[in-house]
């Protein structure tokens, strides 16, 4: 048989810093949506108006809560002057722009 080997660490192990967690796709397009809409000096009323939304809906969009349609989104960054393919441009650099972690699952 074969002969047992006691381990014991040489030193305390130390935990290392976990890395940030990638954004939700869901927060980062809330924060550019809302981002532009107060850079334009628009109120969530305004823009859910015009982009056929509720405000509440939009607030919880903007928040990263809701999981909006491509069809919402293309509402929404319309009524904002954007178009659908400039948000996910926008988005996409500002993930890109984050080190990469861990993806945070929520439920």
């Amino acid at each position: 048989m074969g002969e047992l080997i006691a381990f014991r660490p040489s030193s305390p192990a130390r935990a290392a810093e976990p890395a940030p967690a990638e954004p939700l796709w869901r927060e980062a397009v809330g924060r550019e949506l809302r981002g532009q809409r107060t850079a334009d000096g628009r109120t969530l009323a305004d823009v859910a108006g015009e982009a056929g939304v509720s405000t509440q809906y939009l607030s919880e969009v903007e928040r990263g809560r809701k999981e909006p349609s491509s069809e919402v989104l293309s509402a929404v960054a319309g009524a904002l002057g954007l178009r659908l393919v400039d948000l996910t441009a926008r988005v996409t650099r500002q993930i890109a722009a984050r080190p990469a972690g861990p993806v945070c699952l929520a439920a």
